[in-house]
């Protein structure tokens, strides 16, 4: 269906607004893009001055490392396949197949499943397969790469230990930030009073102080929690400071006031009638709530918990100041490469941790891009 004649904007319009959003995300994609390339290359490869040579790597290949015409092949069918599987399927069978009243935890469970099946088929599987097709048929690499690196901030670097600290902190703040935040959420978009009002200012007040306010208010405490909470646990009472439970209660502080705001402008755009209705059919308020409201909240909740989730899990200061080296998340962890005495080997190996948590960030928002881009639109629409 053609747009009205009123309408249509001018050719040049048209040309100058598609040019700019073509550059705009050739900026953007260029650095991730280009850091991928140089985390399969050796050192020498990795920064030469001929960006050619970034592209080719030429060492890398003269090593016997790197991609023939028929694995490129492979690899552009599959990442095709993964994003279309990812955005189509994937959201299917995770409303048709969670329990009722757990569709939360069929989510967890459809992106944990997908991840390990995406990593056993491209690492475990498909590399000795091709291999054996390549020599069989005597194609010879075009392109160097290597998986050296990430072998090595993997498996020799433990940086898989960071990964799970990682996912434990953002697991507790995104759980977390969206009970309280819904309740809260609700409870103010329903509330009538002068008093919502200005508990939501001084909430934004609290958003808008520096992190590291939060984080020297709490320190003294989690430093000395053993004491305070040694005439309540006794002397099993464990010190915080660089656990990451300090690091959830201060990014908890930090998130909530934005996770209450958000999810009282997504339940101002649900019609009120809604739970008069649910009211007049028998149910108390708190049934009313999640029988009725939360099905139809449910794009608002995962677009604040994905804002929550990138807080966490992008975070450098809190982390970097609340743990210890051995708990360290994977963000400072990075940064802990360049702190040493480095080599281009360790810079390499860096720029491969870099790309690998970039991984868990795309998969979430090709899985969950539907419900992400319904909820900003019901967030934009009453607030």
């Amino acid at each position: 269906m053609s747009s009205p004649k009123a309408l249509r904007q001018p050719v040049a319009l048209r040309a100058l607004s598609g040019s700019f959003l073509a550059f705009w995300c050739l900026l953007a994609a260029f650095p991730i893009v280009w850091i991928a390339v140089m985390s399969v290359k050796v050192p020498l490869d990795a920064f030469a001055a001929n960006p050619f040579d970034v592209i080719l790597g030429p060492l890398t290949k003269a090593q016997g490392r790197g991609l023939t015409g028929l694995d490129i092949a492979v690899l552009l069918l599959g990442l095709w396949l993964a994003v279309r599987v990812a955005m189509r399927i994937l959201p299917g069978l995770a409303a048709r197949y969670s329990p009722p009243g757990y569709r939360v935890l069929g989510w967890i469970v459809v992106i944990l499943g997908y991840g390990i099946a995406l990593f056993l088929l491209g690492f475990v599987v498909l590399p000795p397969v091709l291999g054996a097709i390549n020599a069989a048929l005597g194609l010879d690499p075009l392109i160097g790469l290597t998986t050296q690196h990430y072998q090595a901030v993997w498996v020799e670097n433990a940086f898989w230990k960071n990964f799970v600290n990682s996912a434990i902190v953002t697991t507790g703040v995104v759980t977390i930030s969206l009970t309280v935040g819904t309740l809260a959420g609700y409870g103010l978009a329903r509330s009538g009073s002068n008093l919502a009002f200005w508990l939501l200012i001084a909430a934004l007040v609290f958003r808008a102080l520096p992190h590291s306010v939060l984080v020297a208010g709490y320190l003294p405490v989690f430093i000395h929690s053993a004491e305070i909470l040694r005439p309540i646990l006794g002397e099993n009472a464990p010190t915080l400071y660089g656990q990451p439970l300090a690091v959830i209660v201060v990014l908890v502080s930090i998130n909530q006031p934005f996770t209450i705001w958000m999810l009282r402008s997504f339940f101002q755009s649900i019609p009120a009638e809604l739970d008069e209705a649910a009211r007049v059919d028998g149910c108390t308020h708190f049934q009313a709530f999640r029988r009725v409201i939360m099905p139809v909240m449910w794009p608002g909740v995962i677009t604040t918990g994905l804002f929550s989730f990138l807080l966490a899990y992008n975070d450098f200061l809190v982390t970097s100041l609340l743990l210890d080296q051995s708990d360290m998340t994977m963000v400072p962890a990075i940064a802990g490469y360049f702190n040493r005495e480095t080599t281009m080997t360790d810079q390499v190996e860096a720029i491969a941790a870099a790309v690998s948590i970039t991984a868990p960030l795309f998969l979430l928002v090709m899985v969950f891009q539907r419900q992400i881009v319904s909820g900003l639109t019901a967030g934009a629409v009453k607030g």
